[in-house]
C-alpha cells in the first residue's frame, strides 16, 4: 500500500467512526445527561470509548485513522457502542482488514462470467437477469434484462466505452431520472453501496478509478459520497420506468456467486397477474417481434 492510499485510508477510518458517532445521541446510547449545553450533537469521544471499554486514548488513535492491530473483541466493542448495522460492521472489519493487510495488492477479478452461468442466464426467458461486479458494470444480461434496461443500454454514455455501468449512467446521464422514478432513492443507495465495496476491496484500482471519476463530475456523487454511508443490496422492490411499457414496480433478489467472488447475479420476479408481470410480458413481446424483424 503506497503512502497515498493509507492516508486515503485513514481519512475512511476517521470520517467514518466520526459521522457514526454523531449521530448518536447520549440518551440513545443509554447515558446520563449532564449539563444543559454539549459542543457536539453525538457521542463525545469519551463516550465512545467508555461503552465500548477502551481507554480514550486508544479510541482517539482509533479514530484518527489507525485501526491496524485492531483486535475482533475491539472491533465487536466498537460496533456496539456505536450501534452499527450488518453493512457497517462488516465495513468497520473490512477498514481494519485493510489496515494490516500486506502493501501487496491482490489480482484483480477477471470478470470473465464461466459459460454454465451464462446458460443459467439465458434460460431464464421470463425474468429479467443480470450480472455485474461490485463497481457496478453488467456483464452479461439475458434478452429480457437487457431490454428492461434499454434506457442504460442505449446512453450515449457507453457508445465509445463499455461495460454499461448504471452508477455512471445515474450519475452522469441527465435521462437517468427518467428511468428511476426514485432517483434521490436509487442515487443514496449506489453511493452506499459503492461505499460497502471499497471496505470489501479496498485495492481494486477500478472501483477507485469509478469513484474518483464520478467525484470530479458529479457534486450530487460528492455530497453523498461524504456521508460515508454504507448499505447491503440483498432484495426489495425496484421503481422503474421503461420507455415502452411505463412505470414498473419489480420485486428483485440480488444473489452472490460464490465460485465467482466479486460476481452478482440481480433478478427481478413480479408476482403472477401483477401489472409488473403483464408489463413484462409485454415487454418480452415486443423484444420477441422486434428480434423477428431483423
Amino acid at each position: 500500500m503506497t503512502d497515498s492510499e493509507r492516508h486515503e485510508q485513514a481519512d475512511a477510518v476517521r470520517e467514518f467512526l466520526s459521522t457514526r458517532r454523531a449521530r448518536i445521541t447520549p440518551r440513545q446510547a443509554g447515558l446520563p445527561v449532564l449539563g444543559a449545553k454539549r459542543r457536539v450533537a453525538g457521542l463525545r469521544r469519551e463516550e465512545v470509548a467508555l461503552l465500548a471499554g477502551v481507554s480514550i486514548d486508544y479510541y482517539i488513535r482509533l479514530e484518527r485513522g489507525n485501526l491496524s492491530g485492531a483486535s475482533d473483541s475491539v472491533l465487536d466493542s466498537l460496533s456496539h457502542a456505536l450501534q452499527l448495522d450488518d453493512a457497517e460492521r462488516a465495513y468497520l472489519y473490512g477498514l481494519a482488514r485493510a489496515a494490516t493487510a500486506s502493501g501487496r495488492r491482490p489480482p484483480a477479478a477477471t470478470g470473465r462470467i464461466r459459460p454454465v452461468v451464462l446458460r443459467m442466464l439465458d434460460a431464464m426467458t421470463d425474468l429479467p437477469a443480470y450480472i455485474r461486479n461490485g463497481r457496478f458494470d453488467i456483464l452479461a444480461a439475458n434478452s429480457l434484462g437487457q431490454a428492461l434496461y434499454a434506457p442504460v443500454y442505449d446512453s450515449p454514455l457507453f457508445a465509445q466505452r463499455g461495460p454499461v455501468n448504471t452508477a455512471r449512467f445515474l450519475f452522469l446521464d441527465p435521462g437517468s431520472a427518467d428511468f428511476w422514478p426514485e432517483w434521490e432513492k436509487a442515487a443514496n443507495d449506489s453511493v452506499a453501496i459503492l461505499r460497502t465495496e471499497t471496505g470489501r476491496s479496498p485495492q481494486d484500482k477500478g472501483l477507485t478509478d469509478l469513484i474518483g471519476e464520478l467525484s470530479t463530475k458529479s457534486d450530487q456523487f460528492v455530497q453523498r459520497w461524504a456521508r460515508h454511508n454504507v448499505k447491503f443490496h440483498h432484495s426489495g422492490v425496484k421503481q422503474l420506468h421503461h420507455p415502452l411499457v411505463g412505470n414498473l414496480a419489480l420485486p428483485y433478489e440480488a444473489l452472490d456467486l460464490p465460485a465467482d467472488p466479486g460476481l452478482r447475479i440481480t433478478i427481478y420476479s413480479p408476482e403472477p397477474d401483477s401489472p409488473g408481470r403483464q408489463a413484462l410480458d409485454l415487454l418480452a413481446s415486443w423484444t420477441s417481434s422486434t428480434a423477428r424483424e431483423r
